[in-house]
């Protein structure tokens, strides 16, 4: 078997439960999407908008706590116990300490999105949406620690299997506060919120019990230590993590201002607009489990000191995360009116939803070429080139054609999906030729 061949599976084996975890987290909203589309076009379209801010604002914080990540990989290459477990502590604190601000932040949905020009009786839906999950804000963060600090590691099933269990929670609790069966209140979009909000309380509780119980923590734990709560690991999350936000916040804010606009033009193209983001979205794990076992897989290579066994799986992950996206455009554009009918009956919807499911194919490719790009930069522990690439393709590129096409050249819904297709293309090229300047091989 050759190297490559090697490195592949190495980082199959990584990524796989990785891209189950992944999924399985992107399925606590689609299944919001799936029962709130038959429920109706305004609770699909309210939970929509509430996402547009409840994700935006989280991912704010969930992009600092990643500066964890570099730390976790590197760290077990090295074999440095007491590393990963003051790191870990020190993540926990913060993923507290970032849920005020953001729980805050998540208050004001619907204020918000009135001051962002939505409909009022949609953006007040939206808000309810968005108070109901505020239970689940701590619980997600000390999630994703909790998962980096044994992804770094290369455990990788317990997480997958927290969040599948989850999953059949979820769908149980929807089902019940959604539509009010067996005798539990008729909630509708509140009750998608405060299920997800449940859901992840479950999650975290049954991922710490394995943990327990399975002793995952031998050789990465060293008990509580007061040091954990000084400033200085602090300060090194965010050094590597501020930019990850920041990579995060323009990337999402990129999709979340394309939902606002999608808004603007109304009730159905947002409706179908949220249909083919959502399919996008879960194509989008996939690549993106890849790109956290590039990230795993780089940073221990790196702290061992195998640069040059590094770069070679910086270019595995690349190969593969665009080969999954590109089997997945191919079922975007043969399947473009069976999978909306998934989501909704409105004959409208699923119209205009097959007619921008061709364009999202068109930017799969890339979009899982950018963010195994920045997996890869992420196990560097080089997390600030991809933030200026994101902000020059996405804000300087994408966005502006966004705009132009669906507002001036009067091309809609399209237009918005071909100017965020091109952005991602731009990041996608800068990040692949940095790899290949200065990857790796060459830190």
């Amino acid at each position: 078997m050759s190297p490559a061949a090697r490195e592949a599976r190495t980082i199959a084996r990584l990524a796989g439960p990785v891209v189950a975890t992944q999924l399985g987290g992107m399925m606590l909203g689609v299944v919001d999407n799936l029962m709130l589309g038959h429920y109706s076009v305004e609770a699909l379209s309210a939970s929509s908008l509430g996402r547009v801010w409840v994700f935006g604002t989280m991912m704010l914080a969930e992009g600092v706590l990643h500066g964890l990540d570099p730390i976790f990989s590197q760290a077990h290459g090295a074999r440095d116990r007491g590393r990963l477990g003051a790191a870990l502590q020190t993540g926990l604190v913060l993923a507290l300490l970032f849920s005020l601000p953001v729980g805050l932040l998540w208050l004001a949905t619907g204020p918000v999105l009135v001051l962002l020009g939505q409909d009022p009786q949609l953006a007040a839906m939206a808000g309810d949406y968005a108070l109901a999950r505020l239970p689940g804000l701590p619980m997600v963060l000390s999630f994703v620690v909790l998962r980096g600090w044994m992804q770094g590691r290369g455990i990788v099933r317990p997480a997958m299997w927290a969040v599948l269990v989850a999953n059949v929670f979820n769908v149980v609790a929807n089902w019940l506060l959604i539509f009010g069966n067996l005798g539990c209140p008729r909630l509708g979009v509140a009750g998608a919120g405060l299920a997800t909000a449940i859901t992840q309380v479950a999650m975290v509780a049954s991922l710490l019990l394995v943990v327990r119980g399975f002793r995952l923590g031998r050789g990465a734990w060293a008990g509580w230590e007061r040091a954990a709560l000084r400033g200085r690991g602090a300060r090194e999350i965010a050094g590597y993590g501020l930019p990850i936000a920041l990579q995060f916040g323009l990337e999402i804010w990129a999709f979340q201002i394309a939902t606002l606009w999608a808004g603007e033009l109304g009730t159905v193209p947002l409706a179908s607009h949220t249909i083919a983001l959502n399919l996008a979205s879960v194509s989008f794990m996939v690549p993106l489990g890849v790109s956290i076992g590039a990230t795993t897989r780089v940073g221990n290579l790196i702290g061992a000191r195998r640069p040059a066994d590094a770069q070679r799986a910086a270019w595995v992950s690349l190969a593969m995360g665009c080969g999954a996206m590109a089997a997945f455009a191919l079922c975007f554009v043969l399947a473009r009116y069976e999978l909306p009918a998934l989501y909704s009956a409105d004959a409208g919807v699923i119209a205009l939803a097959a007619s921008i499911l061709p364009v999202a194919a068109a930017f799969q490719v890339f979009d899982g070429t950018q963010v195994v790009g920045g997996g890869i930069l992420r196990g560097m522990g080089r997390t600030r080139p991809a933030a200026v690439m994101h902000l020059v393709a996405f804000y300087g590129v994408g966005l502006p054609l966004s705009w132009l096409f669906a507002f001036r050249a009067g091309l809609g819904l399209v237009g918005i999906w071909w100017g965020l297709a091109v952005g991602l293309a731009v990041v996608a090229l800068a990040l692949t030729l940095w790899i290949a300047r200065r990857g790796p091989a060459h830190a």
